[in-house]
């Protein structure tokens, strides 16, 4: 089993499905990365070489942010919109939608279970 930026990537699977079990990395990079390292796209990563892997390992350290520095950027940023008190932060703040969805009806990922209303029958 390869790993690659502290995630174990699935062996049986062509290297740019596996990829893109790493945080960060979707199926554009995943393909820019094989490009880069010359692995053909119908390559399992089971019949990867040591080579191959340390190649692709080192093509992500250096070109891209992936795993633990993503989300630490992420929380850091989602922090410094709290922290200045802006109308997106205030909305992280308070567990409701971020982007101008509806919170009348709907929303109820982000604001958890239905809580009912005391006195509220008609």
């Amino acid at each position: 089993m390869a790993r690659i930026a502290g995630v174990n990537i699935p062996t049986n699977k062509r290297v740019v499905i596996a990829l893109q079990y790493i945080h960060g990395i979707g199926p554009k990079i995943a393909g820019e990365i094989c490009d880069k390292v010359n692995i053909p796209s119908e390559r399992r990563v089971a019949q990867l070489t040591d080579a191959e892997v340390l190649q692709i390992r080192e093509t992500i350290d250096r070109d891209y942010m992936v795993e633990g520095d993503l989300r630490r950027e992420t929380a850091m940023n989602i922090k410094r919109l709290m922290d200045l008190g802006c109308y997106r932060g205030l909305r992280h703040r308070r567990q409701l939608p971020v982007r101008g969805q509806r919170t009348h009806t709907n929303a109820r990922t982000r604001k958890g279970k239905a809580k009912p209303i005391a006195g509220k029958k008609k």
